[in-house]
């Protein structure tokens, strides 16, 4: 056997952070496997580690009985107590066999499966460290890009980015450092499988929590993250101590604070705003720079109609709809901002369609010059008034054309004497 057993396996457990009786256990299993294959599948074999002495033996076991069955497992009484004079039946005793003639294959294959299970052991470990660090922000060494995935070397092992949680716009060369989320941790085949992001948004709250004591010590807390990667995000944050300000405690000194998550993200904008228990407050904090005139809310069906001035309504909506949409995303509620001359205007064309009259009802109208209204007769008076002094008598039908043409008469007479 190898001399100096020992110190080899505690060198090999200490540069791959595994534990000595892990790798004693997978010599034991690819020694047994290693005899087998040279002794017989039938035999009871167990390989056995010495401390003392570092060494590795192999002991075939086989059980005394009267009559011999299967020379494998079983002896006579005679030749138990020749390994053990005080030996009985029924004892199972253990021969020493001899590891110097396994043989060059079953060598080979004794190897492969130590290699195997140590390699199994460093996946273990790798796994146990990472699945605890779930969560955290970590630091690496860009490798590659391979299919669009980035390969980041994080010391003992390698983890991936896919393109979905890579900010848009980001390139990196090789050896460029990194800081990185952990997002998950999977157990494959191949190993440990470690998902990193930079574009989910818990990544905010990681990077303050290392720029912000009070954010990491819980006195400020960040309860609602929206988030654009790459380009804006919105985060609400509230504080457990009144003499605490929430904003400025992450804005910090200048906006120290702030400054440096910005440089971390590359220049992503980020708007810090004080959580409100109000929504209509909360939407009118979120939706700043921009001044709010008048909200609308619809608790049923979690809405709300936001009224801006004119002149502030595309600040309000932001460049490409971001501001509105990260402040709808951050309430969780529905936002639709309007103009306020939008809205007069629609409350003018609301209330003409109210006051407008039936096109159906009879109108009045008043009676034509000249002609007396129609009053109701005086006292003993009747009913119809007698025809005119002087004037011809005309028919009923007649009536209206008759009158209109001796009144003009009447007025020509009165105007004076004709030129005639």
């Amino acid at each position: 056997m190898i001399l100096d057993v020992g110190q080899i396996i505690a060198q090999l457990g200490k540069e791959k952070g595994i534990d000595k009786a892990v790798i004693i256990a997978a010599i034991k299993e690819a020694l047994e496997t290693a005899a087998r294959k040279k002794y017989g599948m039938n035999k009871i074999l167990e390989a056995i580690y010495d401390l003392d002495t570092g060494e590795f033996e192999i002991l075939s076991f086989r059980t005394a009985t009267e009559t011999v069955v299967d020379p494998d497992t079983q002896m006579t009484l005679e030749e138990a107590l020749v390994l053990d004079p005080e030996a009985q039946l029924g004892d199972s005793l253990g021969e020493r066999l001899s590891t110097k003639d396994l043989g060059r294959i079953a060598a080979q294959t004794a190897r492969q499966i130590i290699m195997q299970k140590v390699k199994d052991a460093e996946r273990e470990v790798i796994y146990n460290e990472f699945i605890g660090r779930k969560g955290e922000i970590l630091n690496g060494i860009v490798q590659r890009y391979e299919r669009d995935c980035l390969v980041i070397d994080l010391g003992k092992t390698e983890a991936i980015m896919p393109p979905s949680e890579q900010i848009p716009r980001e390139r990196y060369r090789q050896g460029d450092r990194i800081r990185a989320y952990i997002k998950d941790v999977t157990k494959t085949s191949r190993g440990p499988e470690i998902l990193l992001s930079r574009a989910d948004p818990r990544v905010i709250l990681k990077l303050f929590e290392q720029e912000v004591p009070e954010v990491y010590e819980g006195v400020v807390s960040i309860l609602s993250v929206a988030r654009e990667p790459g380009f804006r995000t919105k985060i609400a944050v509230r504080s457990r101590d009144r003499d605490v300000d929430p904003v400025g405690a992450c804005v910090g000194m200048k906006g120290s604070r702030v400054q440096s998550v910005v440089q971390e993200l590359r220049g992503e904008r980020i708007d810090i705003i004080a959580w409100d228990e109000d929504p209509a407050r909360f939407v009118c904090n979120a939706l700043q720079p921009a001044e709010i005139i008048r909200v609308l809310v619809n608790e049923s069906g979690k809405s709300m109609e936001v009224i801006v001035p004119e002149e502030q309504l595309l600040l309000a909506i932001g460049k490409r709809g971001q501001n509105v949409k990260l402040a709808s995303k951050l309430v969780g509620w529905h936002i639709e901002v309007r103009a306020e001359g939008q809205v007069e205007d629609a409350l003018k064309r609301a209330e003409g369609l109210f006051t407008k009259k039936p096109q159906d009802a009879p109108s009045e109208v008043p009676p034509p010059e000249g002609l007396p209204s129609e009053t109701p007769p005086a006292e003993g008076m009747p009913a119809e008034a007698p025809p005119t002094e002087g004037l011809p008598s005309v028919a009923p039908g007649e009536a209206s054309d008759a009158g209109v043409k001796e009144g003009t008469d009447v007025e020509a007479k009165d105007a004076g004497p004709s030129k005639e």
